[in-house]
Formats: C-alpha cells, structure tokens, sequence
C-alpha cells in the first residue's frame, strides 16, 4: 500500500486537474472538483469519488463519517482507506464516497460474515442456555479483538455490491423471544453498542417466559435491536401435518410466515423483512412463501460464513450452545476464506 502523504498527494493533482487537459474534453468526463483554499481545516478539495478533508483538533472519526458519508458507522471505511486508526489534527485524509472492494475480495480469498444464532441467557447452563458470564466474556472478546458487530440489515447492499463492509464482520441474532434476553443479554449488547436481531416466533410473546410487548419495544427503540420473524407457532415448516393436503399444507406456511409479519409490524416500529427458520429447515414451498410474503433474508441453522455470493434465503448461521468453550467460539468466528485468486 503506498504511504497516505502518497495517496493524498496523488488525489490532490488529480483534482485540482494538474495534469494537461486533452483539446476536447469528453462528454462524460467528471465536473472540475471544488477546491477550497481559503480553509485550513474541513473539506479542502472534493470530486464525485473522494473528499479530501484536513481534521480539527475537535474532529473525531465518528464526526467526519457523519458530515462526510451521512453516518457514524461509516468511521471504519476512513480507517482503512488511510491504514490509521485515529485522526491527527491539520493531516490530511482521503475519504472515498464511493465503494471500494464492496464485495470484500483479495488475491488471498474473500471475506466472509457468521451470523451467530442464541437462544438463552440465564444463570444456568445447559444446550440451550447460555451462562451470562459467558455471554458478557464472548461480547468482551468481539470488543477486544477488533470485531465489527454489524446489522443483520447491512447484509444485502453487500451482498450486491452496493456497499462494503468492516473487516472481521459479525451478526449477532437471538431466536424465539424469550424474556431472559432482555433480561441478561441486552444489557450487555447495550454496554459494547452492539446491534442484533431478535427472531421472534409471535404465540410465545407475552405468555410464560416469552418477552412482554413493552420489553420487545423498549429494546427497540434503543436503536440496536431489531426484531423479525421466527415464524407464528415454531412449527418445523418442512413437516406435514398428518393427513394434509398440498393446498392446506402451503395454506399453513403462507399462515406461519405472513402472521407473525404483520403482528410484529402493528406493535413495533420498522419493517419486517428478515426470517429464521425453525429448526433452521425450508423447502421450496417455505422459500416461494417467503419471497411471496415479503422477506429479503432466510436464516439457517447450517454453521459457516456467508460471502457476497450466498444466498440470501438460506444463509448460514452458527448455533452457540450453553456449554460453548472459548476455542469453539473463536473458530464460530469465520470472517474470511482463503483462496488464490491472483
């Protein structure tokens, strides 16, 4: 990679139209940049793929993604154009404003995102129920470890090449709707920031240990937890009920698919568009009523990574069992694929 004086220097004559102009332009060419001059700090010189920008002592990554690329999530994409990890006052950076490697492809493979898939969290340990220590100890080393936790929402723009995500991408989802996740998990995503997607099956909300409408909304108004679709009952959509016809059989999906939908819809703010299936199983007339019900995203239960090129309705997603050690959750952590593409 060259030196980022190098690169900033580079895009400056580039902008600024240092090289000889040809006689006739041509009719598509790209409008003569803006180049500020008068400004010592701020946006100094911009085209229609980079700003050149020069921090002030009160600038943050966070601040610049947002004046620049409209979001403060955005803050990883000024990192790892310009290889830094903070700003320095008065250095220039370059900020592309369009993507770079959206699809997340090297000479040595390509990038890779797991979809980690709980149940539980409690004080108990078992198959289905994580520890909240260890829970708080899994969160703590995504942190730690320079993991980018994502929104399971981000997926499809990367999906087709629409926009790139952070290295060491991660999507944390919650299947069912128990109250133990309000309880013990989303204090813990709330600590680290963290988003994640709660799949919600709707007959068990409000009853037993299902999560309360009034849980369900408070977390989502956090802004870092989406809620979706686990189906109406947690019926295995790939088996038939005994004796039931074909008719009656697609009847029942379009009923377990569309119901939850629209209940999720009238009591919180926000689309419903993402669906995991029970005991990650589908067929092909669960993914026709899929599409035809309005999903964008299906969510298995087959463990791995998910590159641009997956699916969308059948991704993958890694179960993370009450009795996970820390070496089998590392290895859950498949955010790129080795391969020689040169």
């Amino acid at each position: 990679m060259l030196p980022r004086y190098a690169i900033i220097l580079a895009l400056l004559l580039f902008m600024a139209g240092c090289s000889t102009p040809p006689a006739t332009p041509p009719i598509d060419a790209t409008p003569s940049p803006q180049v500020t001059t008068q400004a010592p700090f701020g946006v100094i010189a911009r085209n229609n793929r980079f700003v050149v920008y020069v921090p002030r002592a009160e600038d943050t990554l966070a601040s610049v993604a947002r004046d620049v690329l409209g979001s403060d999530s955005r803050a990883w994409e000024i990192t790892e154009f310009n290889n830094i990890t903070d700003l320095s006052p008065g250095q220039a950076i370059a900020i592309p404003l369009q993507p770079v490697n959206a699809l997340g492809i090297s000479a040595k493979g390509y990038q890779t995102v797991p979809i980690l898939a709980y149940h539980r969290v409690g004080p108990q340990r078992n198959l289905m129920i994580m520890p909240r220590e260890t829970f708080a100890t899994q969160m703590e080393y995504l942190a730690r470890n320079n993991y980018n936790v994502i929104r399971l929402a981000d997926l499809p723009d990367f999906m087709s090449g629409k926009r790139p995500l952070p290295p060491r991408a991660v999507v944390i989802t919650f299947d069912d709707g128990h109250a133990s996740t309000y309880q013990h998990a989303y204090p813990v995503l709330r600590k680290h920031g963290f988003p994640a997607t709660f799949f919600l099956y709707t007959d068990f909300l409000g009853v037993g240990e299902g999560l309360t409408w009034a849980q369900i909304n408070e977390m989502s108004k956090s802004g870092l937890i989406d809620m979706q679709s686990h189906s109406k009952s947690h019926a295995n959509l790939i088996v038939r009920l005994a004796g039931e016809t074909e008719p009656r059989y697609r009847e029942r999906i379009h009923t377990e698919l569309r119901v939850p939908r629209e209940v999720i819809e009238r009591n919180v703010p926000g689309k419903v568009t993402h669906h995991a299936f029970p005991f990650g199983d589908a067929n092909q007339v669960v993914l026709e009523r899929l599409t035809q019900t309005g999903h964008q995203l299906g969510l298995t239960v087959n463990p791995g990574g998910n590159a641009f090129f997956a699916y969308p309705l059948m991704l993958r997603r890694t179960m993370i069992f009450g009795a996970a050690s820390m070496e089998n959750f590392r290895a859950a952590l498949q955010v790129f694929r080795e391969a020689n593409l040169q």
